[in-house]
């Protein structure tokens, strides 16, 4: 493969069935849409962690989460692990990071000396308050979330304004400045809540055309109690007035058309630069975003509403118009980015769980390929892991019932397989499967003794509770982009 420059675009919160090119008869995204007709679209690829924090982690160094201990929202990365930005720089290869990174700071060293308009955890600790997940506590304000959902301004829109200027202005006049091929990392924040949308965007999809979340109702929903826990943890048990609900996803599909908006900039300033004939792209995001399905909000769900991801690979020496099937998921970005600028793993990066794209992009290797995903943070009162194969997808609840489900058959997730005794070798075989990779309560008992570590040392449970959560919607944005007293 011929070393080349590569576009490495990242969004946050992204539902990958939120995209014309995917299928969605509503939500406009005619750049992505244009980018997977020239690429390559992986049809099922995966976060490593659905919550940002430790889905970045992941990313960054290509390795599971319970391989770095980076479990949560409070842990960020510290650059203890060495991530692709370092191994590029050893090499002699330029990165640029525009946007979020949400590490813990830019004081540490990432691997990314030139990070510009970096956006990190809180005060370099994040969300301290979410690693309460013993006799776990509502999260003061949560239910304000969906108080103020509709058009408006928001620092988060701001900030993915000025990332995209910053990141055209950067292919046009410094790309050229660099003799090995380089990376720019362009990390957008959209359509993470908060759900204000600029109001151009927001009134692309009228009310009554919005779809609503399947499997929602209190009759429809999976009553499952780890599921149950997070409901409980942001003030979801209930229903939401049908008219609330139709603003969120008329928001939220709003957020994925601002968002394509931005990444068409990108794209578009690639282009007008010249950079065509010798650059790449590549677009994915750190988690998916559940909008009400199985009656679940947000993140922090192994439904692939949560879990999945969009991932789409574009460029001069890419196929055109391909829809990959083969199980992909963040930690393959590591070994991936080194292959398209030209660099050779090294003995210590043997044992990374991922693999290069660019091999499945072309239709090489095994289709049978599976992917994991756990998660160790707010509102998960244990462990969670999920493996996805090429047919089943396996959920291990430490200390619950497991799920299953048949995704040819039922690619909703609508019927939970794990109590169907004509099923019972599969689950058998899923579960041996996943703890050949590893042992889940180890894990679980591993990543409470660090988050307990942490609690202790903010002067234990009862100073955690009265501090309250640092932030309810997201991290802010840097300050620049706050409204003024924010």
């Amino acid at each position: 493969m011929k070393p080349m420059n590569l576009v490495y675009i990242m969004s946050d919160q992204h539902n990958p069935r939120m995209m014309g090119c995917a299928g969605h008869p509503i939500v406009q995204t005619p750049n992505l849409d244009s980018l997977a007709a020239r690429g390559v679209r992986f049809n099922h690829a995966y976060t490593n962690c659905p919550i940002c924090v430790p889905a970045r982690a992941s990313h960054a160094t290509g390795r599971y989460v319970h391989q770095i201990a980076y479990w949560d929202n409070g842990t960020p990365y510290d650059g203890r692990f060495p991530s692709w930005g370092h191994r590029l720089g050893q090499q002699g290869h330029h990165v640029t990071t525009i946007g979020k990174l949400h590490y813990r700071s830019d004081a540490d060293d990432n691997g990314f000396p030139d990070e510009r308009l970096p956006m990190h955890v809180h005060e370099g600790e994040g969300d301290v308050f979410g690693l309460l997940r013993d006799d776990m506590p509502v999260m003061p304000g949560a239910r304000k979330r969906f108080a103020n959902i509709g058009p408006g301004d928001s620092d988060y829109s701001r900030y993915d304004l000025a990332i995209a200027d910053a990141s055209v202005r950067w292919l046009h006049q410094e790309a050229r400045a660099h003799d090995k091929p380089w990376v720019l990392f362009v990390s957008f924040v959209r359509p993470h809540p908060p759900w204000q949308t600029p109001p151009e965007f927001y009134e692309l999809y009228p009310l009554d055309r919005v779809d609503l979340p399947k499997n929602y109702s209190l009759a429809e929903r999976p009553m499952h109690p780890a599921l149950e826990a997070n409901r409980h943890r942001i003030s979801v048990e209930d229903e939401l007035p049908e008219e609330v609900i139709r603003r969120a996803v008329a928001a939220y599909y709003g957020l994925c058309t601002f968002l394509d908006w931005n990444v068409g900039k990108v794209l578009k300033a690639i282009d007008d630069a010249g950079l065509s004939d010798n650059t790449r792209v590549i677009y994915t995001s750190d988690h998916g975003e559940m909008l009400g399905e199985h009656g679940l909000w947000f993140k922090s769900a192994m439904y692939d509403g949560a879990a999945a991801i969009p991932m789409i690979a574009a460029g001069p020496d890419i196929p055109s118009g391909v829809v990959a099937d083969t199980n992909v998921s963040l930690v393959d970005s590591f070994p991936t980015i080194l292959e398209a600028v030209g660099v050779a793993p090294s003995a210590e990066e043997a044992d990374l769980p991922g693999a290069s794209l660019w091999p499945i992009a072309r239709g090489e290797g095994s289709s049978q390929r599976a992917v994991l995903s756990e998660y160790h943070a707010s509102g998960s009162p244990s462990g969670i892991f999920m493996l996805r194969g090429p047919r089943y997808k396996y959920i291990h609840y430490t200390g619950f019932a497991p799920q299953l489900f048949d995704l040819v058959a039922d690619p909703e997730e609508a019927h939970d397989l794990a109590n169907d005794p004509t099923q019972s070798d599969v689950l058998k075989a899923c579960e041996q499967e996943l703890r050949g990779v590893l042992n889940p309560e180890a894990v679980d008992r591993q990543a409470k003794a660090d988050q307990a570590r942490i609690i202790e040392a903010h002067g234990g449970r009862a100073a955690v509770l009265a501090r309250g959560p640092s932030f309810v919607n997201a991290t802010p944005a840097p300050r620049e982009f706050r409204v003024q007293g924010d």
